[in-house]
């Protein structure tokens, strides 16, 4: 009987933030933006929750950037 050594697993990587499913907590916080990006004003809870799960699902490129602040420096 011969022995055969059995090729190791390859190594898997973590998954990157991006590429993880987005928590309820996320979702939820989401979803209360767009509830309040729509006025605050009374619409469906369940389409708010798909609409925010979807967004935070989708991959990064297709996200919109975030707002990033502009430094100014003066001359003294």
């Amino acid at each position: 009987m011969s022995k055969t050594k059995e090729a190791p697993a390859p190594k898997v990587k973590k998954a990157a933030a991006a590429n993880s499913k987005p928590t309820q907590d996320e979702i939820a916080f989401r979803a209360y933006q767009i509830y309040l990006e729509r006025g605050a004003t009374p619409g469906d809870p369940m389409q708010d929750w798909l609409r925010a799960e979807s967004e935070l699902a989708a991959p990064a490129k297709t996200k919109k950037p975030s707002p990033k602040s502009k430094v100014i420096t003066f001359a003294a």
